[in-house]
C-alpha cells in the first residue's frame, strides 16, 4: 500500500479549510483516512498561523516510507520538526491570541426607569431648602 500525507478538502462554499491527513494513495480526496496530522486554513488573517502540524506524527511517517504532497512538502519544510518559520508562526498566533482579548464585549442595555427615578427624588429634596432660604 503505497502511503502519501496529502490535504483533505472540508468547509463551505468560499470557506475552503484543510486537514492534513495520512491516506492511501488510491484513495480519493475527501475520502477514509489512516490518521490526521494537522490541519491548514487558507482563510487565518495571519499568513505564518495559518498551517497546525503534528511534527512528531509526521516524521514518523516519513520514517516509515510516506511521501509527502507537494503542498504538504512545503508545510513541512516551513512548519515541521526543524522549520525554517517556526519563529514567525510562534509570533503570528500571539498576535492572534492578543487580538481576541481586545475585541469589546457587548454592553447589556440598562433600564430607564431607574435612570429616572434618582431624577424625580431630586427637585423634592431641593424644594424644602428652598423654602428653608425664603423664610429667613
Amino acid at each position: 500500500m503505497a502511503v502519501r500525507i496529502r490535504m483533505k478538502k472540508m468547509g463551505r462554499t468560499h470557506r475552503p479549510f484543510y486537514r492534513v491527513c495520512v491516506m492511501d494513495q488510491r484513495s480519493p480526496r475527501d475520502g477514509r483516512v489512516i490518521e490526521e496530522v494537522g490541519h491548514y486554513d487558507p482563510m487565518c488573517p495571519e499568513t505564518d498561523a495559518r498551517v497546525t502540524l503534528k511534527s512528531d506524527r509526521i516524521d514518523h511517517w516519513l520514517s516509515v516510507g510516506a511521501q509527502p504532497s507537494e503542498g504538504v512538502a512545503t508545510f513541512i519544510k516551513k512548519y515541521g520538526t526543524n522549520g525554517s518559520h517556526l519563529a514567525q508562526q510562534e509570533a503570528a498566533r500571539e498576535r492572534l491570541g492578543k487580538r481576541k482579548q481586545y475585541t469589546p464585549a457587548p454592553e447589556a442595555p440598562k433600564p430607564a426607569k431607574k435612570k429616572e427615578e434618582p431624577a424625580a427624588e431630586a427637585p423634592a429634596a431641593e424644594a424644602p431648602a428652598a423654602e428653608e432660604s425664603a423664610s429667613e
